[in-house]
């Protein structure tokens, strides 16, 4: 099957390496997800992705327990390398060649940022994993997905999420949310939806890369998506 997007950047949270628990990472999460990519990289698509670190410790909470917003978000960067760490060894347990990248330099873990170099893995075949944000505090990690799917020059963007697309109100809590299927940014910024944040709509929106949010947790979804069926909502230009 032909296959529409040869490029992807997959954003995932933190959280989403809880599984079951309440916080930390659950093996049979890794390698749902590691089984996943690795049919992707199988169908010949190249393969970014950025993970967050809420499962761990999140920055904008950092202030509540007295610590300062920029130490506090230093320490969420932190936390999206030891998942990223973990991704990794996933990965390569199930035969997906990586390379872990840092925003912050960490020679003995992690590649510093090279865009030129990050491409060359893209192009050989490897998955590349962005961590560590975009190095700078007061940016979420939705933001660092955004920069590096642009950086790269991503197709689109793939926002993994507990729910199968964009809703009016968090449908966990809204019996009568209503699902979008397609999107303009403008729409998206417009109703302040907080699937991702306005910095990250804006960078997509100004540099024409496309969103699309789906249920991460179904494990054809991944494959579907780059081979051009309509899963989750598409947010774009048009």
């Amino acid at each position: 099957m032909a296959i529409k997007y040869n490029r992807v950047l997959l954003k995932l949270s933190g959280e989403s390496l809880m599984g079951s628990q309440k916080y930390g990472i659950e093996a049979s999460m890794l390698f749902h997800y590691a089984e996943q990519i690795k049919e992707l990289v199988g169908l010949g698509v190249q393969v970014a992705v950025v993970i967050g670190g809420g499962n761990i410790f999140r920055g904008l909470q950092a202030a509540q327990s007295g610590i300062d917003r920029v130490q506090g978000d230093y320490m969420g960067m932190l936390a999206t390398v030891i998942n990223g760490m973990a991704l990794q060894s996933a990965l390569e347990s199930v035969g997906v060649f990586t390379r872990l990248i840092s925003a912050i330099k960490m020679d003995q873990i992690a590649e510093p940022y090279i865009r030129r170099r990050a491409i060359r893995h893209l192009e050989k075949g490897r998955v590349v994993l962005f961590s560590g944000g975009t190095g700078n505090p007061y940016f979420t990690t939705d933001s660092a997905a955004a920069l590096r799917a642009n950086e790269v020059s991503a197709d689109v963007i793939l926002k993994g999420t507990r729910v199968d697309g964009i809703y009016s109100a968090d449908p966990e809590k809204d019996p009568n949310a209503v699902k979008f299927d397609r999107l303009t940014f403008e729409k998206a910024i417009s109703l302040g939806l907080g699937v991702m944040d306005m910095t990250a709509f804006t960078i997509c929106q100004e540099n024409d890369v496309p969103i699309i949010v789906f249920d991460v947790s179904n494990r054809d979804n991944l494959t579907k998506i780059v081979q051009g069926e309509q899963i989750g909502t598409f947010v774009g230009n048009v």
